[in-house]
């Protein structure tokens, strides 16, 4: 059976489906993949273009009614939270201040608007934010990615973690992004296909040297250092099983937009797959 299956360029990504796509474990199901920002994956959801697909948290606010949220292939973790950088201002001037960030349905946006909603945003590429801050086209910049290993050389300053702040906030993992499947798919398709992304993980986990030229040949930035704490930092226990703590992080990552007024209803009962 055939599957068009989304996923991004970044390194955890093309580490967690590496070995799938390339035959490295057995499959039932031949994938016509889409490699592309997850700004992009997010709107091609949005208007059910993907069978299966890598996603911000965000857009599940969304899609809801179209997709399930997979228990395996997360984002979702600690220390690991979108960063607030800027070339030469401070927090303090956030308010009202032209910000850049990595598209409207990211979370990274999302968590932005909940810590402080009055800002003038501007949506650029993930990979161009930097570039964007160095030249002052922005005040502020959401940076997310292997980008937080970067900063240096663009002569930026980070004036708000938001990981941190959610953790803080909440007490929970931060949820990022995940894989959502179409509910119109058998649920007998959807099983095997959660089995198969915990093999390729573990696969991947188990011999990383036979993935690298794959995740090289799509990575913005081509550091082995960098690629290598990308993956680490965004692959780890929840993104085998999310289990409870990292359902409650999403649930309650709606619960606060919602009060907030950002969507108009909280996570539906049987968002996540089970």
């Amino acid at each position: 059976m055939g599957l068009t299956l989304g996923f991004s360029p970044c390194p955890n990504d093309t580490f967690i489906f590496g070995p799938l796509i390339n035959g490295l474990i057995k499959s039932p199901f031949s994938f016509k993949e889409v490699i592309d920002d997850i700004e992009v994956l997010n709107e091609m959801a949005l208007n059910s273009k993907l069978d299966i697909s890598k996603v911000s948290c965000h857009i599940l606010g969304y899609i809801t009614d179209k997709y399930y949220f997979l228990p395996v292939g997360a984002a979702l973790g600690r220390g690991c939270g979108p960063l607030l950088v800027t070339k030469n201002r401070s927090l303090k001037d956030l308010h009202g201040a032209h910000v850049a960030a990595p598209g409207r349905f990211t979370t990274a946006y999302l968590l932005l608007m909940l810590y402080d909603p009055a800002f003038k945003v501007g949506f650029v590429r993930f990979n161009q934010i930097m570039q964007a801050l160095k030249e002052e086209s922005f005040d502020f910049g959401l940076i997310i990615h292997e980008g937080r290993f970067l900063l240096d050389k663009y002569g930026l300053k980070i004036v708000l973690d938001l990981g941190k702040w959610w953790e803080e906030k909440t007490k929970l993992p931060l949820p990022l992004g995940g894989i959502v499947a179409k509910r119109s798919l058998d649920r007998e398709i959807i099983d095997r296909f959660t089995l198969l992304v915990r093999k390729s993980i573990k696969y991947a986990s188990s011999y990383p040297e036979r993935v690298k030229d794959y995740i090289k040949r799509y990575a913005s930035y081509l550091e082995d250092s960098v690629i290598t704490e990308h993956i680490k930092l965004y692959v780890n226990d929840y993104t085998i099983d999310l289990r409870n703590e990292g359902k409650e992080a999403i649930r309650v990552l709606f619960l606060l937009a919602k009060e907030r007024g950002i969507f108009r209803k909280g996570l539906p009962s049987d968002m996540i797959y089970e």
